[in-house]
């Protein structure tokens, strides 16, 4: 009944005219003030008392019962762009909707893409993409309008609004053509006899003096190496270039060029600097693994049952990294132009890898907690990473940055440091060595650590001091506990 209502609401006129009220009838009239609808069932006797006049229209106002209509029918809202983060001005857009698409409140339309992450831009209600205002890839400002959602409509109501083709027309019919008439009959002649074939003469006999005619050249012909190409381009296939380069390669020989997202081209910026600005060094080290590995799978089972998470070999880096840091807290500091600021707190950004590009969360205030809660923190960060909820708050600070490579395998390599920090610890893969022990070789699970520091601000005998600290803290944790 409210839908009906509100849909004559929507196309009938507000006024009532005086004929319908001067039939001594139930007058029922639909008018709209204020998105509330009036019904009036009044029998009318007198209609001089209950109307009155305004210099446009004539109306009729008997409020006895009125029913609220929903005020999100048929509205048009426009879609801005949200404001970023104060180190953020612009970024680009990327569409996930199109127009005529039928989308529901809080579905992504587009993600703007920023230099440090992607502002997702939700639905402000259910209904149809009307109209766009920024192209895929245009860069836009916060507060820009970017397009329109017809609320309440459906995309069958889009789509209907297009014109119908047309049915095609039937085949023209030929009539069939009239038969021809036989010829008039003529007077038949009788048949001539056939013609006699003339003699040849014979051919005269060859006198010996006449030389014989020279031989043709012979007939020219394809030649074996063509037949075979051509039978093999008879056989060839069509390839189709791929329809992603980034997913494979299948030899058509084209190229496809791609802009660069803001993110790439923010994180190409912030390597480069880096290497143009630190005067980078790097030192490594290697880590028995028997011990962590030993009490992780110990007290895996009774740290699943608290706390519902696995484990991890990042929280004993972590922690570990912590407590070299305080124990050097030069490592912890950082260069602002001619000054050198020591921070009293340790935030360790863990580099993730993202199809978007690298990015970097921050876990806050890691010198005072223990596995428990860093495993945790982890957790909370990579379910949001997983989801692309990752933001810009999220990146912001940290002093210190772990990469962890080793989980696609890498043996050894040589961190970047992520400005404008002085110092970033690399994780590689574990493989078991050979290695000496007290005198015997023996099999053990060895990973190789690197430590890229700002020779600017670090010696090589605090780096060093530094990286030992982290291997002694991994390989045996008891001396975290034990302030060693």
């Amino acid at each position: 009944m409210a839908a009906m209502l509100s849909n004559c609401s929507r196309y009938t006129p507000r006024v009532i005219s005086r004929i319908s009220v001067l039939q001594n009838k139930v007058v029922r009239s639909l008018q709209k003030e204020g998105r509330i609808l009036y019904i009036h069932t009044k029998h009318v006797d007198d209609t001089t008392s209950i109307y009155s006049k305004n210099s446009t229209t004539q109306r009729w106002k008997i409020p006895i019962r009125h029913l609220r209509s929903t005020a999100s029918l048929w509205e048009i809202k426009e879609v801005v762009v949200p404001a970023f983060a104060e180190s953020i001005t612009e970024g680009d857009v990327r569409w996930e909707k199109k127009v005529g698409d039928q989308v529901k409140e809080d579905d992504v339309l587009c993600e703007i893409e920023t230099d440090k992450t992607s502002v997702p831009v939700p639905s402000p209600g259910s209904g149809v993409l009307k109209e766009v205002f920024a192209k895929d890839g245009d860069t836009v400002k916060p507060g820009q309008k970017i397009c329109t959602i017809d609320i309440g409509a459906t995309g069958g109501a889009a789509a209907a609004g297009a014109p119908k083709a047309a049915p095609p027309r039937p085949a023209a019919t030929i009539p069939p053509a009239a038969p021809i008439p036989p010829p008039a009959s003529a007077p038949v002649s009788p048949p001539k006899p056939p013609p006699i074939p003339p003699t040849t003469p014979a051919a005269p006999p060859v006198s010996p003096s006449i030389k014989p005619l020279p031989p043709k050249p012979p007939i020219a012909s394809i030649p074996v190496a063509a037949i075979k190409h051509a039978q093999s381009l008879e056989g060839a296939k069509v390839q189709l270039p791929p329809a992603d380069y980034t997913r494979e390669i299948i030899g058509t020989r084209t190229e496809q060029r791609v802009k660069m997202n803001r993110m790439r081209l923010r994180i190409a910026e912030r390597l480069k600097e880096a290497q143009n600005t630190n005067a980078m060094l790097t030192t490594f080290n290697e880590i028995d693994m028997s011990q962590i590995m030993q009490f992780r799978k110990s007290q895996q089972e009774n740290f699943m049952k608290k706390y519902g998470l696995k484990l991890g070999f990042m929280s004993a880096f972590i922690a570990a990294s912590s407590y070299a840091l305080k124990d050097q807290p030069v490592v912890n500091a950082v260069i602002d132009g001619t000054d050198i600021v020591y921070r009293d707190y340790v935030d360790i950004s863990v580099a993730v890898a993202t199809p978007k590009g690298l990015v970097v969360p921050v876990l806050r205030s890691i010198e005072n907690k223990n596995y428990a809660e860093i495993e945790i923190a982890l957790a909370a960060l990579g379910d949001k990473a997983r989801k692309g909820q990752i933001s810009v708050e999220d990146m912001d600070g940290g002093t210190f940055t772990i990469s962890n490579g080793g989980v696609f395998g890498s043996l050894m390599g040589t961190p970047i440091i992520n400005p404008p920090q002085s110092a970033i610890l690399g994780m590689h893969g574990v493989f078991e060595r050979p290695v000496a022990v007290k005198g015997q070789v023996v099999i053990r699970p060895m990973m190789y650590v690197a430590l890229t520091y700002d020779h600017r601000l670090i010696d090589g005998r605090e780096a060093v001091m530094f990286l030992r600290k982290i291997k002694d803290a991994v390989e045996d944790p008891k001396i975290i506990l034990a302030g060693l």
